[in-house]
C-alpha cells in the first residue's frame, strides 16, 4: 500500500492514507483496501521528531486500518515542504492543516479530492515534534494528543544533543533537506519559542498522554515528568528503552494503552 501526497497552505507537503475499516469484522488486516470503506471521521497527525528522514510507510498503513485518516506533514523547510524551517513554531503547520481538512484535499497524482467532515483531530508527537503537539493541543478542535519522548522545555540541556552541536551536524548531515537560519535556530535556546513550558497554564493535560524511558539520555525523564504532573497529565513511565520515536505506536502493549485513553 502506497501512502498519498498532497499539499497544505501551499507550502506543507503530507503523505496520508484514508482510513481503511474493514467491510465484514473477520476481514485480514493484510487484505486490499478493496475490502474496505472510508467512513470515518477520525484524524490523526503525525508530529515527528528531527531530523528523522521521512519514511514511514508501514506506520501509516498501520494506522490507518485502525482506523484514521493519518498524515504525516514534511514541516515547512523540510525536505519537500517550501519555507524556512522554523521561520514559525512548528504548531503553526500542524494547526494549518487542521484548518484545511474540512474543505477538502487532494492526492496531488490523481488529482483526486477527499473530504473529511466533522473532522475529530488526535496528534501523535515524537521528540522535537512533541511541542508541535502539545501546543496545538490548545485548539478546541484538537480532541487528545500522545507524546513520546517529547521535549517540554527546550532551556533543559540534554545529556548528549546540545543545541549548539545539533545545529552543526544537521548542516553537515542533511544539507538542503532541512533549510534554515542560525537566527530562527537560536530562537530555541532563548525559552520563548516554540517551548511548551512557557505555556503551562495554556495547556489541558487531560489531552495529553505522556510515554518516556526513565534511561532517555536525549529527552531527560525528569522534566518531563515533572511537567506531566503540573498540567495533570497521564505519563505512562518505562524503565528502559531509551530515546523513543513514533515506531512505538505499532508495539501491540502500548498501542493498547494508547487506545485506551484516545477512546475516554
Amino acid at each position: 500500500m502506497h501512502a498519498l501526497r498532497t499539499r497544505f497552505k501551499k507550502d506543507i507537503v503530507a503523505e496520508f492514507l484514508p482510513a481503511l475499516l474493514a467491510r465484514r469484522s473477520h476481514a485480514k488486516v493484510g487484505s486490499s483496501s478493496k475490502g474496505h470503506r472510508h467512513k470515518s471521521n477520525k484524524v490523526l497527525i503525525l508530529c515527528s521528531g528531527m531530523p528523522s528522514v521521512p519514511s514511514k510507510g508501514p506506520l501509516l498503513e498501520f494506522l490507518a486500518k485502525k482506523g484514521y485518516w493519518v498524515f504525516y506533514p514534511r514541516y515547512r523547510g523540510t525536505w519537500e515542504s517550501s519555507g524556512s524551517f522554523l521561520r514559525y513554531p512548528l504548531d503553526k503547520d500542524v494547526l494549518d492543516i487542521i484548518d484545511e481538512i474540512p474543505g477538502g484535499f487532494k492526492d496531488a497524482y490523481s488529482g483526486k479530492k477527499y473530504r473529511i467532515k466533522h473532522p475529530e483531530i488526535y496528534l501523535v508527537g515524537s521528540s522535537f515534534g512533541g511541542p508541535a503537539a502539545i501546543l496545538a493541543s490548545r485548539d478546541q478542535r484538537v480532541k487528545k494528543a500522545i507524546l513520546i519522548s517529547a521535549i517540554v522545555d527546550w532551556t533543559v540541556p540534554s545529556r548528549v544533543e546540545r543545541l549548539s552541536l545539533v545545529w552543526k551536524f544537521w548542516r553537515e548531515a542533511f544539507g538542503e533537506a532541512i533549510r534554515f537560519s542560525k537566527k530562527d535556530w537560536d530562537k530555541l535556546e532563548g525559552g520563548n519559542f516554540y517551548n511548551p513550558v512557557r505555556h503551562i497554564h495554556e495547556i489541558d493535560g487531560k489531552k495529553l498522554f505522556f510515554i518516556h524511558a526513565k534511561d532517555d539520555r536525549i529527552v531527560t525523564y525528569g522534566p518531563v515528568a515533572k511537567f506531566a504532573k503540573k498540567v495533570g497529565a497521564p505519563i505512562l513511565s518505562l524503565k528502559t528503552g531509551g530515546h523513543f520515536g513514533l515506531g512505538i505506536l505499532t508495539k501491540p502493549a502500548i498501542y493498547k494503552k494508547i487506545r485506551k485513553f484516545l477512546a475516554s
